[in-house]
């Protein structure tokens, strides 16, 4: 898709509706107008409309969507890049490919393979990290009784180390990024994540909690949360040094309101939390999960990883998973359990997916919601800020289900700024504005009533004086 391209599909659209950007006024509210070859029941051809027509297709559907029994999010990479803009006012730092002393070639032609495979060509350190991976486990099979493989081993693992200390040091390096910017940019920045995040969050205690899935290995959803004050829940029990448990899916927050027994309520602020792809403060210690105390903003794992209780534990033993373009290592722990987590939550009934920032480039994290999909009252929304490999589009139409799928793509409509300022809605716990409402509907009907109860009467009293 073009840059100046939003694609909208909501409500009793039957096809996606295509806008284009045109000049508005500077420093004012962008102005859209229908591309050639679009239609729409709500805006004419040449006809000129701006956030106003949109919020109005927009806002009340993603607020009875947001109602939905069961409610999930899915945020990739598109958050954090947002984030540090709004920060920073720049592109989040990537990290290159890399380069192996040994094997180089070999590893570089499977992460292209790899790359083109999944659509993404070329690719990346991540395929780069995968297929080393996949070769050094094959090498020391093979070296247990050849001494030249194992020289080769080793030295395939020292490169190994190196890359996956410098992959988590960079992702540290985005984070770091966001901390030390302007202070008022940083405000801003998290101003905008705090109220994106309670958007969703701010559910009615009749309904289940919001389940946050992503795909990023670094914490910028944690900071936003701690600043927002909403409490997440994770399979991670303890203070100083959490261990994962797969026995705490169903952990919970309630409290007794005061004169009432026997009915505990949910705490409000509360949500559940999944990392797909594990993290970069988590660490593998013996047989279990430990997550490192690294300060949000810290730039690099060395002194934290030397900690007492993290004994042998080095940069091939952080918990995260880079790239899923191929899926049998989820099978590995703690990926099953978390695999399994999403899968569980949203294959139900009356239950609702937001995707944000995420290019749908996981084949295990589509054919989850694919299978989603077959359920009919579920429904799809996917949020991005663009789609420049296709793969929404291509996505779309694969699935062809067109009737529980919502889109909201392109620099406007999947920016985070413009989505804040116009599109999602008012958290649901507002009691400020629901005591409003209420005032305003009682004021308004007996208004009404008033009205219609008058000419009645005078009519009434008039027919009986008539002559």
């Amino acid at each position: 898709m073009n840059k100046n391209e939003q694609v909208l599909r909501t409500r009793d659209d039957r096809t996606p509706v295509v806008c284009m950007t045109v000049a508005g006024p500077p420093d004012g509210e962008p102005a859209f107008n229908l591309a050639p070859g679009s239609e729409c029941s709500w805006a004419a051809p040449g006809e000129s409309f701006g956030t106003d027509k949109l919020r109005s297709r927009i806002e009340p559907w993603l607020t009875a969507l947001f109602q939905s029994e069961h409610l999930s999010i899915v945020v990739g990479s598109g958050l954090t890049q947002a984030v540090h803009s709004l920060a920073r006012e720049s592109a989040l730092p990537g990290m290159k490919l890399t380069v192996f002393s040994d094997f180089g070639t070999e590893i570089d032609a499977e992460a292209a393979r790899v790359a083109e495979v999944a659509g993404r060509s070329p690719g990346n350190i991540e395929d780069q990290i995968r297929a080393a991976s996949e070769l050094l486990r094959g090498l020391e099979i093979a070296s247990l009784n050849d001494a030249a493989l194992a020289s080769r081993a080793k030295t395939l693992r020292a490169d190994l180390t190196r890359v996956m200390k410098e992959f988590a040091d960079s992702i540290l390096l985005g984070e770091h990024g966001i901390a030390t910017a302007d202070p008022e940019n940083v405000e801003r920045a998290f101003d905008y994540l705090v109220s994106f995040l309670m958007s969703f969050a701010s559910r009615t205690g009749t309904r289940e909690r919001l389940q946050v899935f992503t795909t990023n290995y670094d914490r910028v959803l944690e900071a936003g949360a701690d600043i927002a004050g909403l409490h997440l829940l994770d399979r991670f029990v303890g203070t100083v040094a959490p261990i994962f448990r797969a026995s705490r899916l169903d952990l919970d927050m309630h409290y007794n309101p005061p004169g009432i027994r026997g009915e505990p309520r949910y705490l409000e602020g509360v949500a559940k939390y999944t990392k797909l792809h594990g993290s970069v403060d988590w660490v593998q210690v013996g047989q279990t999960i430990k997550r490192l105390g690294v300060p949000f903003g810290a730039q690099d794992l060395g002194s934290y990883l030397e900690a007492p209780g993290f004994q042998g534990a080095d940069a091939l033993k952080v918990m995260i998973y880079p790239n899923a373009s191929k899926d049998r290592e989820t099978a590995a722990y703690p990926y099953v359990e978390l695999l399994r987590d999403f899968a569980a939550t949203v294959c139900r009934p009356n239950s609702t997916v937001v995707t944000f920032g995420y290019g749908f480039g996981d084949e295990h994290i589509n054919r989850v919601i694919e299978d989603m999909l077959t359920v009919p009252s579920t429904h799809l929304v996917v949020i991005a800020y663009g789609d420049p490999l296709g793969r929404i589009t291509k996505t779309y139409d694969r699935l062809g289900r067109g009737s529980q799928i919502t889109l909201l793509v392109g620099d406007h409509l999947g920016d985070l700024r413009a989505l804040v300022d116009h599109y999602l809605p008012k958290p649901s716990i507002d009691r400020a504005t629901f005591r409003m409402s209420e005032l305003l509907k009682a004021r308004w009907t007996g208004s009404a009533a008033a009205a219609q109860v008058e000419p009645e009467s005078s009519g009434a009293h008039e027919e009986a004086v008539a002559p």
